[in-house]
């Protein structure tokens, strides 16, 4: 099967969903140089029963932000031309209820460029907020309070795309295992926002010639980077051109701070070289029985109704 193709009717999938699996840090070294890693249980032991050991709390609902667009781009690689740092990204979507997988779910990701731009909005600048800046990288962490307000031009609800670019968007299958990977980047930065990916997993709908047709949307999230390894692709091209002021994962209003169960990234990397890539893993836990459009899901007190 090709990206440009798409599976038959599977039928309907399984009842109540959500997830997620608890893990350590920790830095292995390997040949050719230290590797950054995130490691969990699903690295470090076989696959057994679903059980109460391997079933755990449900993935965050997140807002979805201004600059969603509907599943037009059925793919696997949604790189395009953009340049930046490789990224994979490879999820796991579960039933929380009886911890088994979820096939033939539908994923949307999407997220802006590593200079801050998401496609479809690119009139908008960075994040909504103007053009992107040019010059010398932020450096270090930042300090005082995060910025108010979040990216211009959000609105607080979707925004209407003003072209066709559809760059860092699209959407492809689990597979039997509720396995699905993506090739894509690492995203950038804009003001007021951390480093993230947004995502949606639809269920209950056909797969046809066309895409993806009808069911509900059972989880509405988005993933998150550690502070290590933004900073680390800060210094590399084009990331370090982007003069943006930067948010941290702790200074996010967005972000629920409660680590892999609100989407934070295990993340892999060369710590000598982050531009040879970064692999990226999670397990998702979703109701499918449920709608997390979000519709009904709405940011932390502190949060601007903009932020995407």
């Amino acid at each position: 099967m090709t990206d440009s193709q798409v599976p038959e009717n599977r039928g309907k999938l399984a009842r109540r969903t959500v997830l997620m699996a608890s893990g350590v840090a920790v830095t292995a070294v390997g040949v050719g140089g230290a590797l950054s890693v995130n490691a969990s249980a699903e690295e470090t032991a076989p696959e057994t029963p679903a059980s109460a050991e391997t079933c755990y709390t449900l993935t965050s609902e997140l807002v979805e932000g201004p600059y969603y667009i509907d599943a037009d781009k059925i793919r696997r690689d949604i790189t395009e031309d953009q340049e930046g740092i490789p990224l994979t990204l490879e999820l796991k979507v579960i039933d929380a209820g009886t911890c088994k997988p979820l096939r033939n779910a539908a994923v949307d990701i999407w997220h802006c460029s590593a200079t801050g731009v998401y496609s479809g909005y690119e009139s908008s600048g960075n994040g909504g907020g103007g053009p992107a800046p040019t010059g010398p990288p932020p450096s270090g962490t930042p300090t005082g309070e995060p910025p108010s307000g979040g990216p211009g031009g959000g609105g607080g609800g979707h925004q209407e795309p003003t072209d066709d670019d559809r760059f860092l968007r699209g959407t492809w299958h689990t597979d039997r295992h509720g396995h699905v990977t993506f090739k894509t980047i690492f995203p950038g930065w804009y003001q007021g926002r951390a480093v993230h990916i947004h995502t949606k997993v639809h269920v209950d709908g056909t797969w046809t010639d066309a895409g993806y047709e009808g069911g509900h949307t059972c989880h509405t999230g988005q993933f998150f980077f550690d502070e290590k390894s933004v900073l680390a692709s800060a210094e590399v091209s084009p990331y370090s051109s982007n003069t943006s002021t930067r948010t941290t994962l702790t200074e996010d209003t967005i972000y629920p701070q409660n680590g892999h169960t609100g989407g934070l990234l295990y993340l892999k990397y060369d710590r000598r070289d982050i531009a040879k890539g970064v692999r990226a893993h999670l397990t998702m836990g979703v109701a499918p029985d449920e709608t997390h459009d979000s519709s009904g899901t709405q940011p932390s007190p502190s949060a601007s109704p903009s932020a995407s």
